[in-house]
């Protein structure tokens, strides 16, 4: 996980120096220290953490945020020589006294502790100020001159009165600890369950004798309300979900450490019920060439296409309209002579063609104006068409001379007088 959220250091931990580990559900902080040694910002608000613990090797830490988790006690900083800026907002500090272990932080400037019972405690800033002479600033009001004056007047009183309240503090969780897993051991041991033995002496027919004499002992009446309330017992217990849920959200309950890790896993048993609702049982694989042979046609991303005919250049075009921005990795082309296959996303587009093509010849290209995949399949030619030509027979005939011939009233007449020429 910390790796996965160093992408911005090119996935390196051992130089990380900054960190982000917010609503990752984390119960226990371990390894940060031995992973991140140069770190100087760490985000872990918003987690189940009940303790600060294995961060004393982080010598380099600036910013610690440990806003919204179960942390009851402030400790185990001290290594953190370089703190500057502590977050503890919304947290479970009733223990205001062991601020006092942040004396050793001496470039501590900022500390956050809004939202937690120490907060409430008469006297909490005045001994928040006295105790830690090097803050500046505490839950983001800046501590004047003349406030750190004040505060160092009377703090043996102001300490005797935090110390009383803290006990009084204490007591308190003691008693929502105890109730807490009072509560826990019922919800895990449940309601109790008749023996096998009381429910065989109770029910008929497990007692050793034919319940048609007419001798029977048990009167019908009550064995029909043993019944009855065997059942009502089974509704009251088995509660529908949703009622199960509106009485889970509408009971009244403290604010704990206890209650807040109780929700949240209520909220994870909840979600991991919807995940396994949801997942969805397999397909049958679709059909996609018949036992017998057939291509079916198919189309599973619901895809436009175009599929038309060139006679100029005897091809067949499909023009399939892909997403325009997807890459075309996630494509896969497949032609066949009689059908032509593109798989997208792993979703199966089929076509039978009009006619055979060749495979061989067939290309696929994407449109750079529309995206869209053009599939270019020649067809097969099976009648060729061959220029023949026509053999002409030579003849040899014999020449013919014409000769002019004057007849009579001097009127000269063409004709021609067949004769054979060498």
């Amino acid at each position: 996980m910390v790796r996965r959220r160093a992408e911005h250091n090119n996935c390196e931990i051992l130089s990380l120096e900054e960190v982000s580990l917010h609503q990752q559900d984390i119960e226990k902080i371990e390894h940060i220290d031995k992973w991140c040694r140069d770190l100087k910002i760490l985000y872990l608000q918003n987690n189940l953490i009940p303790r600060i613990e294995n961060v004393y090797r982080l010598k380099k830490l600036e910013y610690l945020n440990l806003a919204l988790n179960n942390v009851e006690l402030i400790e185990n900083l001290e290594g953190c020589e370089s703190l500057q800026k502590l977050d503890l907002t919304v947290n479970f500090v009733g223990r205001l006294s062991s601020v006092e272990s942040l004396k050793n932080n001496l470039h501590l400037r900022e500390l956050f502790l809004v939202g937690n019972p120490c907060t409430e405690f008469e006297g909490y800033r005045q001994y928040v100020v006295a105790s830690l002479p090097q803050l500046k600033y505490l839950d983001g009001k800046e501590i004047g001159r003349s406030e750190r004056i004040r505060a160092r007047q009377g703090l043996d009183e102001v300490r005797r009165r935090i110390r009383q309240q803290e006990q009084d503090y204490l007591q308190k969780r003691a008693s929502e600890k105890e109730e807490a897993q009072r509560e826990g051991g019922e919800v895990q041991r449940g309601p109790k369950r008749e023996s096998r033995s009381s429910v065989k002496a109770k029910n008929p027919g497990f007692d050793g004798r034919w319940y048609t004499d007419i001798n029977n002992t048990i009167p019908v009446h009550e064995e029909n309300k043993e019944i009855q309330g065997r059942e009502e017992k089974e509704k009251t217990s088995c509660l529908s979900s949703e009622d199960q849920e509106r009485e889970f959200w509408e009971k009244p309950c403290a604010y704990t450490p206890e209650s807040r890790l109780e929700t949240h896993r209520h909220l994870d048993e909840k979600k991991k019920a919807k995940e396994r609702k949801a997942v969805k049982t397999p397909k049958a694989p679709r059909t996609l060439i018949t036992p017998h042979g057939r291509v079916m046609n198919v189309n599973e991303p619901k895809l436009d296409f175009n599929l038309t005919e060139d006679g100029d250049n005897n091809t067949i075009v499909l023009d399939l309209e892909v997403y325009r921005h997807m890459d075309t990795s996630l494509m896969d082309v497949d032609v066949q002579p009689t059908y032509a296959r593109v798989t997208v996303k792993g979703k199966i587009f089929q076509l039978v063609l009009p006619a055979e093509v060749r495979p061989d010849s067939s290309t696929a290209k994407r449109s750079q104006i529309t995206g869209h995949l053009v599939l270019t399949m020649p067809k097969v030619l099976y009648g060729k068409k061959i220029n023949v030509v026509t053999p002409i027979l030579l003849l040899t005939m014999p020449k013919v001379c014409s000769q002019t011939y004057s007849g009579p009233h001097n009127a000269k007449s063409r004709f021609c007088i067949p004769r054979m020429c060498a």
